[in-house]
């Protein structure tokens, strides 16, 4: 079993991918004594930080516009899988943690999470085991999960027929949309399935929820059209199954939100049905945003939120590396690949540049872009014009990343640097 000094205070060694050679092992809490700096060459590179002070911004900005909006956050924990960071969240006031398996949950759990929900389908023996096994382990444990199909709960009524001392799984019917992911497809299959939810002595249906996250193009106009057409169905729902008496709680939950039109569906989570409604927002990579698509994204949302430029949420996360080779006019290659950098979403972004032993950044020329990926290759080029200012080999480059999730899973530790790249602390991180 791991113990909380395992989990929240590991042991850091050169196994683990960026840590240096030349030193000892440390645990995590003795990452801020070492007076390491990532520009004074103290850590091997390719290197993924975080920065303190944008990680904090945006941990307390997003809780503080959830309690304005009358709200509660249960951010996706999938996004960084750190219990460091799942522990920060809920000292920031977050009402539990959101998990996208059974595997992740039971992180999740031993890093001090009591509500959570898993943002997906749970139909394998194993799994449902699984969660049955952390609620008795934890009598103080809330776990719910969805469910979107008569088939998906044929197998939990299945599983639970064979283990007649089990305990109810509490569930939230899942609204879908055409052509995406999960979910509920009409009203009428939806009502349908809720109806043999509430007769069904395996599960307790206790809420609605969606995924608003596949629809998001950037432009106000047609999100907003899209977001309030699918919260529309979702508030159907909610008040049928209110006015008929389908929910098995005091309180019913409804939730949405990915991190690109969370403001939209804000808005709509907490519909007057007559009941107690507590809604709650799933966000994930609102807490080191990007300087990619998030950042495109958030472009609008500030716009209708009124935010001001660097008032909303900031790029925490970037990936230092090296360049090692100038084989042709125009090319650098730099040592960062595919397995240490998101590139799902897009290229990685050159954000900034580090000349062999400067401790301190400068910009790089606008027309810097990565037009391709090896597993451990950048091929990093620019415009004929700005071949005066192309980099040198040794050279250092910073890069903000697209997607943090697909950045995170490829690290099992990333130091927490000040903004002067002075090392202050580290987190784990179990994919």
């Amino acid at each position: 079993m791991t113990t909380d000094n395992e989990l929240f205070d590991p042991l850091f060694d050169t196994r683990f991918k960026g840590y240096p050679r030349t030193q000892a092992p440390r645990r995590r809490s003795e990452i801020g004594e070492a007076g390491w700096h990532v520009l004074a060459g103290d850590l091997p590179l390719p290197l993924a930080v975080l920065k303190r002070e944008a990680l904090e911004h945006n941990l307390a900005w997003m809780q503080a516009r959830v309690r304005q909006w009358g709200i509660d956050l249960a951010p996706h924990g999938k996004t960084t899988m750190s219990p460091q960071l799942f522990r920060r969240q809920l000292d920031a006031g977050a009402w539990g943690l959101t998990f996208a398996t059974v595997t992740q949950l039971a992180i999740g759990v031993a890093a001090g999470a009591r509500r959570t929900v898993i943002a997906n389908q749970v139909v394998s023996d194993e799994d449902l085991a699984g969660i049955q096994l952390l609620l008795r382990a934890h009598t103080d444990l809330r776990v719910v999960f969805l469910v979107d199909s008569l088939a998906q709960l044929g197998l939990i009524e299945g599983w639970a027929a064979r283990h007649p001392q089990s305990l109810p799984f509490e569930v939230m019917l899942e609204i879908g949309v055409d052509g995406a992911r999960t979910g509920c497809r009409t009203h009428e299959e939806a009502i349908a399935l809720a109806t043999r939810l509430r007769e069904s002595a395996a599960v307790k249906l206790v809420g609605i929820e969606c995924y608003e996250g596949q629809g998001a193009t950037g432009d106000s106009a047609a999100d907003t059209a899209y977001t309030n057409a699918l919260m529309d169905r979702v508030e159907a729902v909610a008040r049928h199954c209110e006015a008929n008496q389908l929910f098995e709680t005091g309180e019913v939950l409804v939730s949405a939100g990915g991190s690109a039109l969370y403001d939209l569906v804000a808005l709509r989570l907490k519909p007057a049905i007559g009941g107690t409604v507590r809604g709650l927002l799933r966000s994930g990579c609102y807490v080191t945003h990007d300087h990619g698509t998030y950042q495109r994204l958030q472009v609008a949302v500030d716009q209708r939120m009124g935010c001001e430029c660097g008032e909303s949420l900031r790029p925490a996360m970037e990936v230092w590396a090296t360049v090692q080779s100038r084989p042709e006019r125009g090319l650098a290659i730099v040592a960062v690949g595919k397995r240490d950098i998101s590139f799902d979403l897009s290229m990685p972004v050159p954000i900034a540049r580090a000349a062999r032993g400067a401790l301190a950044p400068t910009a790089v020329p606008a027309t810097w872009q990565v037009s391709a990926l090896n597993d451990q290759h950048a091929y990093l080029r620019w415009d004929a014009a700005d071949e005066a200012l192309a980099p040198v080999v040794g050279e250092r480059i910073g890069f903000g990343i697209s997607h943090p999730c697909t950045t995170f899973d490829k690290w099992h530790w990333m130091p927490i640097v000040e903004d002067d790249y002075r090392v202050s602390d580290a987190v784990s991180i179990h994919f």
